[in-house]
């Protein structure tokens, strides 16, 4: 499975949890980038960040068997990172996100807004 495709299942699964502002970074054209793809969005509550990185990684493992290599911030759900090396799915709280501003850090990146 490709970046690209992976990122696609990412995607659904944020969708799937009603997940707001989604967002798909390509990184592919920038020097020194931690990965191909970052997807990002945004959930109302810790409730709802838990419940996207959970539909997330359902999805990717039903359709690649494939477990995150690495999953972070699930203890606080503010904002839970969900890696799979060439791609990284960031869930936020949108103040957390707002806070961090992911996007304007890698303003380099080709954006694409999925909803």
């Amino acid at each position: 499975m490709t970046a690209e495709e992976l990122s696609k299942i990412i995607v659904k699964g944020m969708e799937d949890k009603k997940a707001s502002d989604i967002v798909v970074m390509d990184l592919r054209e920038i020097n020194n980038s931690v990965s191909d793809f970052f997807v990002v969005c945004s959930g109302s509550s810790d409730t709802q960040v838990e419940a996207i990185s959970d539909s997330i990684e359902e999805h990717v493992f039903k359709s690649n068997k494939e477990k995150p290599w690495r999953s972070e911030g699930k203890n606080t759900c503010d904002w839970v990172l969900v890696d799979y090396i060439d791609v990284v799915a960031h869930v936020f709280l949108k103040d957390k996100r707002q806070f961090y501003g992911l996007e304007d850090l890698w303003g380099d990146a080709k954006i694409t807004s999925t909803n």
